[in-house]
């Protein structure tokens, strides 16, 4: 039995030994088919920002200037009247109007008639008004009689004075109800229950919230039946965004130009900046002050307003054209040696007057760069 069993011990090493050469053998093989190549050489990729051309003298290179310039923003705004040159017209009084006599839009002058309202509130003041007339006209003849009795001994002084107290105060009773007369719209002298509503001041009409035949109601629940503004001097209201706020400062200049004019620039001057900011939009209400004697400015109208800085900087300064606007981003091409050039990304700022851009972020003064971005890349394509 022991015998039996190295037997089978010896067989299984046997075999096991087989195995592994057979799979070294193809290890050897397998290797000895794959040439060798050498070492491997790894080729970096082409740098896509480096241009190389074959005439560069074609491109005039020009060098980037250091200037003193102001900050600038141009944002939108609309025009909107002076608030303290804007006054309701309303009736303390309600009723029914039976003629209008001015319409939105329309200039008026202070004291002008601008509706007519039928009020029974002024017809219970004036039937009040007539019998505290009625009352008081009684009072004083009776205190008439009681002063002529009185000055022949016919009568008490204690009379005579309750007959002055009676006239007193039916002179305070009649007062009182003619001074309500006024108040509602009425004249003590013309009296009717036609209210004539008038102009309190010269200038626009700017709303209009009735009409002929409509109801007149009291003033805790109507809107206002006019209202009147002097355009004289308006506002421009303009959203500015919060990251753009520390540009505007109160007392700056700013251009105005009126989409409907705009080759009339208007000068304005900042008066107010919103503490508070509009939580959808993320801006602040900046308002500007114009004159507006013309006329020209109308509430509702679109402008543009650019906000020029009292203060000044130095900033890099390159003409206009050898900026490249592209995809949303500003490129420059700057000489790299041996007929190349490199493509840089900037970051412009607003076009001065004589045809230069301020540069942001990207360039420094002194530095070079081809002056017509736009000729350059187009011959670059082709």
């Amino acid at each position: 039995m022991k015998r039996r069993t190295q037997c089978l011990l010896g067989g299984a090493v046997l075999g096991l030994a087989t195995l592994i050469f057979a799979a070294c053998s193809r290890e050897s093989s397998a290797s000895a088919s794959i040439p060798d190549t050498g070492p491997v050489k790894v080729e970096e990729a082409p740098d896509a920002t480096l241009i190389q051309v074959d005439h560069p003298e074609q491109f005039p290179l020009v060098k980037v200037e250091a200037r003193r310039t102001h900050d600038e923003l141009v944002v939108n705004g609309v025009v909107a009247p002076d608030v303290s040159l804007t006054i309701p017209v309303n009736a303390l009084a309600g009723g029914r109007v039976v003629e209008i006599r001015a319409r939105l839009g329309d200039d008026v002058k202070a004291g002008q008639v601008l509706l007519r309202i039928h009020s029974p509130d002024l017809a219970a003041a004036i039937a009040d008004y007539q019998k505290a007339k009625a009352d008081e006209s009684l009072a004083r003849r009776s205190l008439e009689r009681s002063q002529l009795l009185y000055s022949h001994g016919a009568l008490a002084l204690k009379d005579l004075q309750q007959a002055q107290i009676a006239e007193d105060k039916a002179k305070v009773d009649l007062d009182t109800a003619a001074e309500r007369i006024r108040i509602l719209g009425g004249d003590v002298d013309h009296l009717s229950p036609i209210i004539e509503l008038k102009a309190p001041a010269s200038g626009t009409i700017i709303e209009q919230n009735t009409s002929s035949g409509a109801g007149v109601k009291s003033l805790d629940n109507s809107p206002n039946l006019f209202t009147i503004a002097n355009l004289s001097r308006v506002w421009v209201l303009c959203d500015v965004y919060e990251n753009n706020l520390a540009q505007v400062r109160l007392g700056d200049f700013a251009e105005v130009r009126l989409n409907a004019y705009p080759d009339r620039p208007l000068r304005g001057k900042v008066s107010n900046i919103s503490k508070m900011l509009d939580p959808n939009t993320r801006t602040a209400k900046v308002r500007l002050e114009l004159s507006n004697a013309s006329g020209l400015l109308r509430p509702g109208m679109f402008a543009t307003a650019k906000f020029i800085s009292q203060g000044s900087r130095t900033r890099p300064v390159v003409a206009s054209t050898a900026i490249l606007r592209l995809h949303d981003k500003d490129w420059v091409f700057r000489p790299a040696g041996e007929r190349r050039f490199r493509r840089c990304e900037v970051q412009g700022g607003p076009v001065l007057p004589d045809g230069s851009q301020e540069i942001l972020a990207g360039l420094q003064p002194g530095d070079e760069v081809v002056a017509n971005a736009l000729q350059f890349s187009s011959t670059v394509e082709q």
